[in-house]
């Protein structure tokens, strides 16, 4: 990896690229994580899923802990021209004197759509695509990751050129230099602490400064720690993911902020930039598996129907489907796109038939199995009970990473009052998924509460407050704790007036007095061990695990010497996991799937000495 240089008066570049050839034909081509559309031939659509692969691959790389892939999948449409780009793109930029696009990003609960124009002639054509695509990457880490660092990454990365051998990012951008130079910085120490509420994110002039100044000071610390070979915006990120405030985060990871504050000063008025050359030599991605397949006019239309339904023309898409059932009344994307517009009008009966046509057309598409399942649950219960459980199953094996399925199954099982275990364990890997939706964490109290584990209910509600976004969000937790404080009053108080009666002495049936109290066994934390805290491996099998909520995992480790070993974790997404000989069930069910299992686990010593450790790691063996 070589630092590439600018000179900013010379910053201008032009893109030129020649017209695509080819026949009128839509290809589809699908890799590992991307499915390209185009009418710019196959070749060419081999070039671009490559591409998104090569640019997922950079994130991967660079940011292994923050980045991931989305729940829903990416479907990129590759125009050849500005006519056909016209034809799907949204209504608003289409008026007279709006800029013309060479991308666009559409993100949906639904899916993710990107349109390419491909005969665009300027600098940077996908920058919007890039940028948006870098949120994408990071919504994982939404909880924790501060707004300057999230726009300042996706502004870093919406300067970006792939090329066949090499991936050049971070060129400067010459507006935001321009921008800094004429306007006072925001001091650092404020910088860090904006947030969705603050002015510098909403004002219009403000809100320009702490953009290109959060891209300033992304570039600076990159640029920095590849000159230097640190780390300090992945020590930042690690910091920040443990949950220390983003000043004193910075100030452990940055060293002096006055000092850094001088040097963006510094930064911004220098007239040589450099960018990030990344060789794409080491890249796993193999063109060999990419399949590819000829679409008819039908399923292309099928397809850009639920484009323009997503870019917000409904009437041109609702037309073009009318035709396309007249043509092929089993065309399954049809079906799933009319239930979609019909949910989005409002019309849930409609669009609950659908989906619920979709799916017995087999749909291979999650989202059919779950707005079918979920408008469903709108009925009285009835035969249609089983069809609600299995499409929600059903759209949990199509799609593992949708927090929603998990999440509308965990309602569905606590409204039938049974399976409350598997409710439990159903909301904890929604949270899992997606730890900055605040609904699930309120979902999960519920479930809490009709265990009645008010405690827990509470402690997850206060988890849920400090996540909320908005005032809104942070009067509904809060009104559902003062709920389950008084049905937690209530049930203490009837519990305790049961209690006095049963506290009188009883005749048992050998003539003696006594009273028996039966105590329930819970997982408890264990306070954390120290980050230096010796380290040490077992090999053993796994018994007795017990999982508690939030996400408490407890074992014991029989070793080969014959020692049990109490181990535990008070996070248990945060192990380690891996396998050797063996195919984990997806996603992974600790309570389950680890009991009689033989492991190397290795563990860090603790505090509490009634354990023998805290799990860091655990590799699972045949």
């Amino acid at each position: 990896m070589f630092p590439r240089s600018f000179y900013l008066g010379l910053l201008a570049v032009c893109l030129c690229r020649a017209a695509y050839a080819g026949p009128d034909q839509w290809v589809e081509v699908r890799s590992a994580h991307f499915t390209v559309i185009t009418d710019a031939g196959e070749k060419q659509g081999r070039h671009l899923a490559d591409q998104f692969e090569l640019m997922r691959w950079v994130f991967q790389t660079l940011y292994p802990k923050a980045s991931g892939d989305p729940a829903e999948p990416i479907v990129v449409i590759a125009a050849k021209n500005q006519k056909v780009f016209e034809a799907m793109e949204p209504t608003a930029y289409l008026a007279k004197g709006q800029l013309k696009l060479g991308g666009y990003f559409s993100h949906t609960q639904e899916k993710n759509y990107i349109l390419l124009q491909l005969e665009a002639e300027y600098e940077h054509p996908f920058a919007a695509v890039y940028h948006e695509y870098t949120h994408l990457q990071f919504m994982g880490a939404a909880a924790w990751m501060p707004l300057w660092l999230n726009e300042g990454l996706a502004e870093f990365m919406q300067n970006t050129d792939i090329h066949q051998k090499d991936v050049v990012l971070g060129q400067p951008s010459r507006d935001d230099i321009l921008y800094l130079r004429q306007n006072r910085l925001i001091p650092l120490s404020v910088l860090f602490k904006v947030d969705a509420k603050s002015p510098y994110y909403h004002e219009e002039q403000k809100g320009s400064v702490f953009y290109a100044e959060s891209w300033a000071l992304t570039h600076l610390l990159v640029l920095r720690d590849r000159h230097k070979n640190t780390n300090q915006i992945g020590e930042y990120m690690n910091f920040l993911s443990h949950g220390q405030e983003p000043v004193a985060a910075a100030e452990k990871a940055f060293g002096d902020l006055q000092q850094l504050q001088g040097d963006l000063e510094g930064y911004v008025n220098r007239s040589i930039f450099t960018a990030v050359d990344m060789s794409a030599a080491a890249a796993p991605i193999d063109e060999s598996t990419f399949t590819v397949r000829p679409l008819t006019q039908t399923e292309f239309d099928a397809r850009r129907a639920d484009v323009l339904c997503h870019a917000g023309r409904e009437t041109e898409a609702r037309a073009l489907l009318d035709t396309i059932l007249k043509e092929d009344p089993s065309n399954v994307q049809a079906h799933e796109t009319m239930g979609l517009l019909e949910l989005r009008a409002g019309h849930r009966d409609e669009a609950r038939k659908w989906y619920e046509e979709a799916v017995k057309l087999d749909s291979t598409d999650y989202l059919a199995y779950f707005n079918f399942a979920s408008l469903s649950m709108n009925e009285p219960p009835g035969p249609n009970d089983k069809a609600i459980e299995d499409g929600l199953r059903k759209a949990i094996e199509l799609n593992p990473r949708f927090a929603p399925s998990y999440d509308r199954l965990a309602s569905f099982l606590a409204m039938r009052h049974e399976n409350l275990d598997e409710a439990h364990m159903m909301n904890l890997w929604a949270v899992q998924l997606d730890p900055s939706e605040v609904a699930y964490r309120m979902n999960s109290a519920s479930v809490l509460m009709e265990m009645e584990r008010y405690d827990d209910a509470v402690a997850v509600l206060r988890v849920a407050e400090k996540v909320a976004k908005n005032p809104e969000q942070v009067a509904m937790v809060q009104n559902q704790i003062d709920v389950v404080e008084r049905i937690r009053t209530a049930h203490a108080e009837a519990e305790s007036s049961v209690n006095a009666q049963n506290s009188a002495p009883s005749e048992n049936p050998n003539g003696t007095s006594g009273v028996v109290t039966v105590v329930a066994e819970e997982p408890r934390k264990h306070p954390a061990a120290a980050e230096n805290a010796p380290k040490h491996a077992a090999v053993g099998m796994i018994h007795e695990v017990v999982c508690g909520y939030p996400s408490v995992l407890e074992f014991k480790l029989d070793t080969a010497a014959g020692k049990k070993l109490s181990l535990y974790n008070n996070v248990m997404q945060s192990i380690e996991l891996s396998a050797v000989g063996l195919v984990l069930s997806n996603p992974v069910k600790p309570c389950s799937d680890f009991e009689g299992k033989k492991a190397k686990v290795e563990f860090a010593e603790s505090p509490d000495k009634s354990v023998d450790g805290q799990v860091i790691a655990i590799e699972l063996m045949k």
